[in-house]
Parts: structure tokens; sequence; C-alpha cells
């Protein structure tokens, strides 16, 4: 007796040490902060305290987001249940194998029932694998010419069931190339690097609203001069393109008491998201809505074929007076000489640009010499472990879901091109 007593207390404490563990992975961030609330605005308005259940996007189209999503989920499955494995994951890498952001694939332990077949950068490099069937791709920034070689390997691996790029943007392959095989599925890294481009946004909302060129120009002359500055808080920020980077930027907005209007593709996604006073879908009717209310708007948006252009002349004739105009997105999404007009004849106060239509942005552009333009060369992303993280998330995120047969995440509307 005193033995199956003990043999069922070490059971008992066993079962609740497995499943705190799952606790780990499985309990949102807000049930540990107790829950959701509710704030009130500058407006009057009441919005619930952002949860991880907030977005309906990621019920229906299964987003991640590192601040919000679980973490680990299917990767915890299978190092409890091997039996859960649905199917093997042969995987190729195109990539420079000297790539030290892909080391945790490339050198690292692997999920149970995946394999890593090899890596290249061309077809040549890698076509000896095609008698071991690969059914995955991943496909790196660092591997050069990603435009021209994934096309040529997917045609010679009809086995591929799964493209994953280590990327937010898939503008290298045209719509046409992502839709040649239908079966073919498409992900991306989108949700690694949101949080640093909304804290990029903020900060050049500060720039401008401080005056901080003003305060350096100062500084420099060694001069003491007051000045009045702006607050943030009760200005309308607009987001074209309200992914995830739109939302993590409304996110921090709504912390500096703004108010948020939004363009998406699929306005009805976001019609009860708390961090939004307004969404409505694209169309030049909407986007001139936009720029007419909005003091400061952040374009988040893709390149692909429909948005290229898009914020035009007309867009920026119907921009509020003074309006600041933040590009995180894309660059060729902006007219940059209807853009360079409106910063030249005073309709936008200033501009904060880390994307450009030609990048590296050409010595002796009209934009370098603009006092009123903030460049940073395309790297308020680039922190010292995003692309670390960016493979993290293939290895620990979808490739368990892939190999358990669960939905992936971060899929790409291949007609769409995002």
């Amino acid at each position: 007796f005193f033995i199956l007593t003990m043999r069922s207390a070490h059971a008992i404490c066993r079962s609740a040490q497995v499943a705190s563990r799952r606790s780990l992975f499985q309990a949102p961030l807000c049930s540990a902060l107790g829950g959701s609330s509710a704030v009130r605005t500058a407006t009057g308005s009441t919005r619930g305290i952002q949860t991880s259940k907030a977005d309906p996007l990621s019920k229906q189209y299964k987003y991640w987001n590192r601040e919000e999503s679980k973490h680990g989920e299917y990767a915890y499955l299978l190092d409890m249940s091997p039996w859960s494995v649905k199917r093997e994951a042969r995987i190729v890498s195109l990539s420079d194998p000297n790539d030290s952001a892909n080391d945790a694939l490339h050198k690292g332990k692997m999920p149970y029932s995946s394999q890593l077949l090899g890596v290249g950068e061309t077809l040549d490099d890698v076509k000896h694998l095609a008698d071991e069937k690969p059914n995955v791709i991943f496909a790196s920034p660092s591997c050069p010419r990603a435009c021209l070689v994934l096309p040529q390997v997917l045609e010679a691996f009809p086995t591929i069931e799964w493209v994953h790029v280590r990327s937010a943007g898939l503008d290298f392959l045209s719509p046409e190339e992502l839709q040649t095989n239908p079966s073919i599925l498409f992900t991306n890294a989108k949700g690694q690097f949101s949080s640093s481009l909304a804290e990029c946004t903020v900060m050049a909302c500060s720039y401008f609203a401080k005056d901080l060129p003003l305060l350096m120009r100062q500084k420099q002359a060694q001069h003491w001069e007051k000045h009045d500055v702006e607050e943030l808080r009760g200005k309308t920020m607009g987001v074209v393109g309200y992914g995830d980077v739109g939302r993590a930027t409304a996110k921090l907005a709504n912390a500096h008491g703004m108010r948020v209007v939004a363009l998406r593709r699929h306005p009805e996604i976001s019609v009860n998201d708390p961090l939004c006073d307004k969404v409505m879908g694209t169309g030049k009717a909407a986007l001139n809505e936009l720029m007419a209310e909005s003091d400061y708007v952040v374009c988040s948006a893709p390149s692909t074929i429909s948005t290229r252009g898009v914020i035009n002349e007309d867009a920026f004739a119907a921009a509020k007076e003074g309006m600041v105009f933040i590009n995180l997105g894309r660059g060729p999404v902006v007219d940059e000489k209807a853009m360079v007009n409106a910063l030249k004849s005073g309709q936008l106060k200033g501009a904060a640009l880390d994307v450009f239509a030609e990048e590296p942005l050409p010595k002796g552009h009209d934009l370098w010499g603009l006092d009123n333009v903030l460049i940073s060369p395309h790297n308020m992303d680039q922190t010292e472990t995003f692309m670390h993280e960016a493979t993290s998330f293939f290895l620990l995120e979808n490739l368990p879901r892939f190999i358990c047969g669960e939905d992936l995440l971060n899929l790409v509307d291949c007609k769409a091109g995002y």
C-alpha cells in the first residue's frame, strides 16, 4: 500500500510538472497579467488593451507575432510525443553556407523527423539531391540571385511541398512564379521584424514633433534658445498597409494617446480591432481620406503590381498640410518625385524614409539635400539577432507544424504576392 501510494504521488507530481511546462508554451501572456482591461482614449472612446486574441487576423490567417503568439507549441509536442509525426521533412537550404544567421539550421539540432539534405546557392549546388526527394525549401536572403535560382530548383524538384522564405517580403518573386504550382505552400518570416519598425516610426514622429534638427543645430552652435514642441497625444496616425508592422505601430501610437486610421485590403478583418479608430479598404478615395486627416502617415505596404506607385501626386496633394510621411515598407510603393515636390513646397512637414525605389540611394538624389528628410539605409529592422530569430521561427514554429500535419503560420497569398 505504501509503495502504491508513493507511486501515485510521483505520477501526480510528474503530471503537474508536464502541465506546468505546457503552460509556458500555451498560456497567453495576457493571462499572466490578469487578462484584458479597458482604457479611455483622448477622444473619449473605450478600447480593450491588446491581448493575443485581439486581432481577428490571427484567428483566420494564422500569422505569427513574436510578442503575442504561442512559442514552441509544436516543437514541444514533438519532443514529448514523437508519435505526433505525420510526415518527414527533407530540407534543402538555398543560402550562403557561411551565413551565420542560419547556423541553427545548418549546424544545430533538427526537430524530430526532419533532415537537412544540403545547402547551396545555385541549382548546380543542390541538383544531386533530387533522388532524396526533398519536400521543403528554406530560401534565405543570403542566396544571391534567389529570384532566378528558386524557380529553377522548384522545376528540378517536383517533390517540393513547401517553400519558406527567411524574410517578410517576397517581391523578388513575381505573382506568376508564385502561382506556377498551386499545390506548393509559401510562407515568410512576417512578425519577426515588426516591433523594431514600430519603434522607428515613433522615433520619426518625435524627431519632427520635438524638432530634433533644430536642437542639433543649436548644440553645434552652442546656442541656447527655447522653442515650442508638439505632443503626439491627440494627433492622428494613418497606417497604409495594416499588416503586422502596421498593427505594431498602432500599438505604440495608442500608448502615446494617438488616434489611428488604417487602410488594408480586407478591412472587415479589423472591424473589432481595439487598436484602430477607423479601418478602410484600399483605393484612391480611401487613401486620400487617410492622407487628409492624418498628422503622421506610415507606409508599411508590400511592393506588388497593385501597390507600386500608389502613393502618388494626388495622394500627396490630398495630404493634410504639415503632415509627416514615414516609409518603412517598400520604396516602389511611393512616387518619389511627387514626394520630393511635396517636401519642397511645404505640403509635407517632413519625411522619414528607410526604403527607396533604388537602393542604395544614389549620390546626388534630391532627397539627400533636403533638411526636412530623415534617411536611414534600409536598416531599421536590422537588430543584431533579427535574422537569427527568423531562422529560429522556421525551426521551432513552422517546421514542427509541417511535421505534425498542422496548418502553417504566415501563409503567403500567391495571387496578391504577399
